[in-house]
C-alpha cells in the first residue's frame, strides 16, 4: 500500500473551488491505486477523503486525528475515513503525516498547512525522512515560494526538494 499524505486547510466547504480541487485530487489518487492520508477532519481533509472514497478504485482513507484538535474545535473525524490513527497532540499528528507516507501533496490552507509544509521540507532537507515526492498544488504556492525564496538563503538543491503542480492530474503524475 502506497500512502500519500495530503495537507490542506479546514475552511473550504462543498461547492467552493478549493473543495472541488481537493475532491478531484482524492479521486485521482485513489484511481492511481494510492491510499490517501489526511488530518481527518473538515474542509480540504474531508474533500480529499470523500474523493478517494467515491472512487471505484477506493484503496482506503487514513485519517490522522488528535485529541488536542477536538478539544480546541468541536469536530469529529470525517465519515469517509476507513482507518483512523489517533494521537494525543497536534505535534504527534503532524509528525505522522509528514513522515509516514510515500509522498506528500499540499493544497491551500492556513497556518497549520504552512507548518506542515515547512516541517516536511525541513525533514527532507536534513534527511530525517528519505527522499520522496513533495508537491505543492496550486498557484498560491508558486507565489508564496517566490516571495519566500526572494528573502531566504535556500540553495538550488534545497529548492529542488519541492515540486509545483497546477492541477490534480499533474500532482498525481508527480507522485506516481
Amino acid at each position: 500500500m502506497r500512502v500519500i499524505s495530503v495537507f490542506g486547510g479546514s475552511h473550504p466547504r462543498p461547492g467552493q473551488p478549493e473543495y472541488q480541487l481537493a475532491y478531484e485530487l482524492g479521486r485521482r489518487l485513489a484511481e492511481a491505486g494510492l491510499t490517501v492520508a489526511t488530518g481527518g477532519y473538515i474542509g480540504t481533509m474531508s474533500a480529499v477523503s470523500q474523493g478517494a472514497a467515491d472512487s471505484a478504485a477506493n484503496s482506503g482513507v487514513i485519517g490522522v486525528t488528535c485529541d488536542e484538535i477536538e478539544g480546541w474545535r468541536p469536530v469529529r473525524p470525517n465519515r469517509w475515513i476507513t482507518r483512523e490513527i489517533r494521537y494525543r497532540t497536534l505535534l504527534e499528528r503532524m509528525a505522522h503525516l509528514v513522515a509516514k507516507n510515500d509522498g506528500i501533496i499540499a493544497l491551500s490552507g492556513s497556518v497549520g498547512t504552512l507548518a506542515e509544509v515547512a516541517l516536511a521540507w525541513n525533514q527532507l532537507l536534513v534527511n530525517v525522512i528519505p527522499p520522496r515526492p513533495f508537491i505543492l498544488l496550486g498557484e498560491q504556492w508558486r507565489r508564496i515560494l517566490d516571495v519566500f525564496l526572494a528573502y531566504a538563503p535556500v540553495t538550488e538543491s534545497h529548492r529542488a526538494l519541492v515540486q509545483l503542480a497546477d492541477t490534480p492530474e499533474e500532482a498525481v503524475a508527480l507522485v506516481t
